[in-house]
């Protein structure tokens, strides 16, 4: 799956563009990047919004235990790998048909948070079990958000390209393309939103940091959950 945002949408985290600068290296636009994807996966499927977005997903080569879907819906697009262990009792929760899949599931949770103040949307990535990362995009409040699941079981990656587009995908190699250093992995148990930017979901009180990579390392930074320090007294 490959999803990418101008930074009319959504700005970029600047350890990204950061690792870029540290390593300068040849970079592709989002539109090309889009091009290679479906060039590479002729059984794909895309769209674009004006100039505010582009999405692409298949089915092909995708895991069999982790596979890939899509939903849109009142102007709400999503894009969600991997399965739900409590898929059955969230849609009892948000009241949603026996048939209702993952994908329909997380949107339709999205929608249901973002419209009932005062919770935020992002109370819900923390009830989902299961492996997962998903991409959502609210084009009616051109709002993103991106979640993956607490052990980062689907693998998911970021990077900016040569137009300074956002860009998501489960494919480093393809990214990597069209990012260069200005790429590394999401982090586990966290989300990403215009709205909030990356914070922890797991540990929502702990500093999220980005490290350096070496150069010799695909991704230019890594993300980490800064773990509270224990103290040890003795008497």
């Amino acid at each position: 799956m490959l999803a990418a945002f101008s930074s009319e949408v959504i700005k970029a985290p600047e350890e990204l563009i950061q690792a870029g600068n540290r390593t300068p290296s040849p970079k592709k636009t989002a539109s090309k990047l889009v091009d290679i994807f479906l060039q590479n996966t002729p059984s794909a499927v895309a769209i674009r919004s004006t100039n505010l977005m582009h999405i692409a997903y298949t089915h092909e080569n995708q895991p069999m235990l982790q596979p890939r879907s899509f939903a849109a819906k009142e102007e709400i697009f999503c894009l969600f790998e991997g399965t739900l262990e409590n898929l059955a009792r969230l849609k009892q929760q948000y009241g949603l048909g026996k048939n209702a899949t993952e994908v329909v599931l997380v949107m339709e949770a999205y929608k249901a948070l973002r419209d009932r103040a005062p919770y935020p949307a992002s109370h819900m990535v923390s009830h989902l079990i299961g492996n997962f990362a998903f991409i959502i995009f609210d084009k009616a409040t051109s709002t993103v958000f991106v979640a993956s699941d607490q052990e980062g079981k689907v693998p998911l990656y970021w990077g900016i390209t040569a137009d300074g587009y956002l860009a998501f995908s489960d494919d480093v190699d393809i990214l990597k393309g069209a990012c260069g250093k200005s790429l590394a992995s999401f982090p586990p148990g966290c989300f990403f939103s215009s709205a909030t930017d990356l914070r922890s979901y797991e540990h929502p009180k702990n500093k999220i940091t980005a490290e350096p990579a070496m150069e010799e390392e695909i991704c230019g930074a890594t993300f980490k959950v800064e773990r509270p320090h224990l103290c040890a007294t003795i008497d």
